[in-house]
């Protein structure tokens, strides 16, 4: 298979001081901010980063239990959420709390600060 090459549309901005409840600002590329267009507070989105801060060596463990609980079976990484996977993107449905310029602010992101942002897409629910 061919490698891949992804450019983060953004970045995750973290500031516990600025945003005591947990919200944290996701800071889109300048010349994509025509892409945030119909995005409103209230909107739950669908946020995609890459965990940067995961080690390399972890990348290579393609098996652990749920939630490290060992009295669970084995799954393999991709039954799992565990972080150590073969490409260590993130997933977390999101609210937007607010939208300004080319940001967004939202709740419920469990990124790390400095979090390359890979995707942003509106969240649908399973009826929907």
């Amino acid at each position: 298979m061919e490698e891949l090459t992804i450019r983060p549309v953004g970045v995750v901005h973290r500031d516990d001081e600025e945003f005591p409840e947990g919200e944290c600002v996701l800071e889109v590329r300048p010349e994509l901010k025509p892409a945030l267009l119909g995005l409103e507070p209230g909107m739950r989105v669908l946020v995609m980063w890459w965990m940067h801060r995961l080690e390399e060596e972890k990348r290579h463990i393609l098996q652990g239990h749920p939630f490290g609980d060992e009295s669970r079976p084995i799954r393999g990484a991709f039954a799992l959420r565990s972080p150590k996977r073969p490409n260590p993107i993130g997933s977390s449905v999101v609210e937007i709390v607010d939208v300004r310029d080319n940001e967004l602010v939202v709740r419920d992101l469990d990124a790390f600060d400095g979090s390359p942002v890979v995707d942003i897409k509106i969240a649908i629910a399973q009826d929907e």
